[in-house]
């Protein structure tokens, strides 16, 4: 990893606590909307190059459901979240009643069920940077795929890996769910423009040198 950016235990700190806030927020959506509760927890956020992001969750070769999302406003980069197909077919599963469909087979209703799930994830860690740090930030229209890790993350590295190798990765698990009793475990990865950085600090009184 370059040290374009010197981040100090602090920024990890400030970082899992929006996680954290981020994992209740989602919680509390998901709850409502499979009609059963559910817990979340942060156990790990990191700063990680683009190699470890891929290693991380077993290899470019990896295949991983994921749903893409645009960050704009006043920080913009991407936004990757992902679970093995496996699990997003237990997920959608829950969410929709119908143990026969299965992200992973391509099924409509599952699929709609697997990127509603990401969308309430990403828009609500969004929602706790933005309410933390009071800067503007919204998403754009979520999309949904399932592929190798690599092929899915290179259209997200590509703008920004000539100023900087550094994602933001929040690990997410799933647990407590009402008459379920398999942790759900994800990756959610923040790929912010380089200036996003210093902007999310600099809106906290924090600085980056």
């Amino acid at each position: 990893m370059n040290d374009y950016f010197n981040f100090e235990q602090l920024h990890l700190d400030i970082l899992k606590e929006i996680g954290n806030i981020g994992a209740g927020n989602a919680a509390t959506s998901l709850s409502q909307l499979i009609n059963r509760s559910v817990s979340m927890t942060v156990p790990i956020v990191n700063i990680v190059s683009f190699d470890e992001m891929m290693e991380e969750i077993g290899g470019k070769d990896e295949v991983q459901a994921a749903v893409f999302v645009q960050a704009t406003g006043d920080i913009t980069g991407n936004m990757f979240f992902m679970i093995p197909p496996e699990e997003a077919d237990i997920f959608s599963q829950l969410m929709v009643g119908d143990e026969t469909q299965k992200v992973s087979n391509g099924d409509e209703i599952a699929t709609s069920a697997f990127l509603e799930l990401g969308n309430i994830l990403t828009g609500s860690y969004l929602r706790a940077f933005s309410d933390f740090t009071k800067l503007d930030i919204n998403q754009s229209v979520p999309n949904v795929a399932i592929d190798m890790v690599g092929a899915m993350l290179t259209q997200g590295l590509l703008e920004i890996s000539t100023m900087s190798d550094q994602a933001i990765m929040i690990e997410t698990i799933l647990h407590d769910i009402e008459g379920f009793d398999q942790d759900i475990k994800g990756h959610f990865f923040l790929l912010p423009n380089p200036d996003a950085y210093e902007t999310i600090f600099n809106a906290l009184g924090v600085s980056m040198s």
